[in-house]
């Protein structure tokens, strides 16, 4: 499907509203916690993903995969770390503190970038990373002096898994296309629902979760995870590296509303704070080099 640019970022402001209903829906869950909310929500992927796939792309996504070789799977295990990261990180931790750590993304793929592909950071870059990580900091301080809550600590570290297996997904795909093997994107989220799916199946016993949480993670599964992932993919063919890492800024801002205004869930002043410095400083680096860009054209 090929998409002109104003349907793109159209369609990935949808996207972002449709990831950042994880966190209220996840406040309205009766009985499910933990390992149970990542499982049931990523065999419901997995459903969804097996009934799309096929629609979208016939049953040569079954081949892709087993054709797909090591950097296929390896962007796969990088989905499946993701998936389960992130709703473990939300049963812990506030849903401001999640999100506002998973937006450091777009820094941390250009950092590792710079170290395994090579890729050179302009200066504000540099300057970027720097002022992200002084949020991030101002966040992890404040919850290492609540020793009362040490839950929201556990959380946030695993809620920097997401970025940091984002980066490495990225990096596996632009490396493995710089050599002349394109990875397919969609058919590896798949192979990560279902990683997701087998790990946490075990850990996921005794099943606590009553119809409506169910019900809830089944939404989950399909509205919230697989049909915006694969939509996501499509977009960013249409669209350039900047724009996409600007659009997706915008599932914090709709995720913190929302759990604010449909769970009773106010962020923290440290959050806003920290969140503060993490969004400026990546909307200035996006926006900064996509000025410089077009004046040099």
């Amino acid at each position: 499907m090929k998409l002109s640019h104003s349907r793109a970022v159209f369609m990935m402001v949808v996207v972002t509203m449709m990831w950042s209903i994880a966190g209220v829906t996840t406040r309205h869950l009766e009985s499910a916690h933990s390992f149970e909310i990542t499982f049931w929500r990523s065999f419901f992927t997995v459903l969804s993903l097996l009934v799309i796939l096929p629609m979208l792309q016939g049953r040569v996504v079954f081949s892709k995969i087993v054709q797909g070789g090591a950097a296929l799977w390896l962007s796969g295990v990088c989905w499946a770390v993701m998936f389960t990261a992130y709703m473990l990180a939300l049963s812990l931790s506030p849903v401001a503190n999640v999100l506002v750590t998973m937006s450091i993304g777009p820094l941390l793929t250009a950092l590792l970038a710079r170290f395994v592909i090579g890729h050179r950071l302009p200066l504000r870059t540099w300057v970027a990373i720097g002022v992200a990580g002084i949020g991030i900091a101002t966040m992890y301080g404040t919850q290492l002096s609540a020793a009362d809550q040490p839950g929201q600590l556990l959380g946030t570290l695993i809620a920097l898994c997401v970025p940091i297996a984002g980066a490495i997904n990225w990096t596996v795909v632009q490396r493995s296309h710089a050599q002349g093997h394109d990875v397919d994107l969609v058919p590896s989220i798949l192979v990560g629902a279902v990683l997701s799916t087998v790990i946490t199946l075990p850990l996921a016993f005794p099943f606590q979760a009553t119809p409506h949480d169910v019900g809830l993670l089944a939404m989950l599964g399909s509205v919230q995870l697989a049909i915006p992932c694969i939509l996501s993919v499509w977009c960013a063919r249409a669209l350039k590296a900047p724009e996409v890492s600007l659009l997706q800024l915008l599932e914090v801002l709709f995720g913190i509303a929302l759990a604010w205004l449909g769970a009773n869930e106010a962020p923290a002043s440290s959050v806003l704070l920290g969140g503060s410095l993490v969004l400026g400083a990546l909307v200035a680096n996006e926006a900064l080099g996509w000025w410089q860009r077009r004046n040099l054209v």
